[in-house]
């Protein structure tokens, strides 16, 4: 079969998140007494842990470390498939804006789009918060807006504490 590369990736895309809900669902019926955004949580949570992992490595001190941040969640975005981007900030601030999001379309057709943002904030504030502890940074990130919360786009502020 042959099969076109960009084809493949957005099939391999949705059969990923596919196969998170289906983990999700497994998960539920095992363990129907759980909270299903307690777990979706504490999955996200070590997913941060893990992605802190792989921005450490792309991190260089000497630079301003929001763009750095900011650069990294959209570049893993958009090898997901999601529409990421940049937005620079004032001083070492910057922005991460999602004006379209999959994880979103899935959380909103399976009924469980009360878990998308919060799902998205422990991730992302659990890289950070590994960031800084492996790292000895003052980083933040904060969501200004969501799709989830009825806004055009996800935005996310990236900055250092002085």
């Amino acid at each position: 079969m042959d099969i076109p590369i960009e084809k493949k990736f957005k099939i391999l895309c949705e059969i990923v998140r596919a196969q998170h809900f289906a983990w999700r669902e497994a998960a539920l019926a095992m363990m129907p007494d759980i909270d299903p955004a307690e777990l979706g949580n504490k999955m996200w949570e070590i997913t941060g842990v893990q992605t802190a992992k792989a921005y450490m490595k792309r991190l260089d001190l000497s630079k301003p470390l929001a763009a750095q941040v900011a650069e990294s969640i959209a570049w893993s975005s958009v090898c997901m498939g999601e529409d990421a981007k940049v937005v620079p900030g004032k001083g070492d601030e910057a922005f991460v804006k999602h004006d379209g999001c999959p994880w979103y379309l899935w959380h909103k057709k399976l009924d469980c789009l009360a878990e998308d943002q919060p799902g998205c904030d422990t991730w992302f504030e659990t890289a950070v918060k590994e960031i800084n502890h492996k790292k000895g940074t003052k980083i933040r990130i904060e969501t200004q807006h969501s799709l989830p919360g009825g806004d055009d786009c996800c935005l996310r502020r990236i900055w250092v504490e002085e």
